[in-house]
């Protein structure tokens, strides 16, 4: 996949899905519409699981990149 923003990846999959959703797209167009919607979905999984690991770590006094610990 391109270099996408997740937004810009969410908006086609949420387009895909209103279009399926219609019930006006013939078999063939609808398999392919589905294929890129499973491959639009994995893209934004992927981009929010980097979103929350880098979330869940903080800058060290020594500029290094330490796992988030409550104490």
């Amino acid at each position: 996949m391109q270099e996408k923003t997740f937004e810009k990846a969410l908006q086609e999959l949420e387009g895909i899905v209103k279009e399926l959703e219609s019930g006006n797209v013939d078999l063939d167009k609808a398999i392919n519409k589905y294929t890129e919607a499973m491959k639009l979905a994995k893209f934004c999984s992927e981009k929010l699981n980097d979103a929350t690991a880098k979330v869940n770590k903080i800058l060290t006094e020594d500029d290094e990149l330490k796992d988030f610990e409550v104490e």
